[in-house]
């Protein structure tokens, strides 16, 4: 099994990214795709999570089914 690769090791600079946003303000979920990894954070946020297809997969999956609704009220 290959192991997740961080920002670093991916050799990318995070703000050079194109990312996209969910909306506006400090707490906006950012996304931006890097070959096969997807790698999310928070605007303005210093950690950047790293997502393998399978999981960004399953992560849309559960979004699309309401399993994050509580999360958001």
């Amino acid at each position: 099994m290959m192991r997740k690769p961080s920002v670093e090791e991916l050799g990318v600079d995070p703000e050079a990214l194109e990312w996209k946003r969910s909306g506006t303000g400090e707490s906006a979920v950012e996304v931006a795709f890097v070959g096969a990894w997807t790698l999310l954070r928070t605007t303005g946020g210093d950690l950047v999570s790293v997502f393998d297809e399978h999981e960004w997969a399953c992560f849309l999956d559960g979004v699309k089914n309401g399993e994050f609704d509580h999360a958001a009220s």
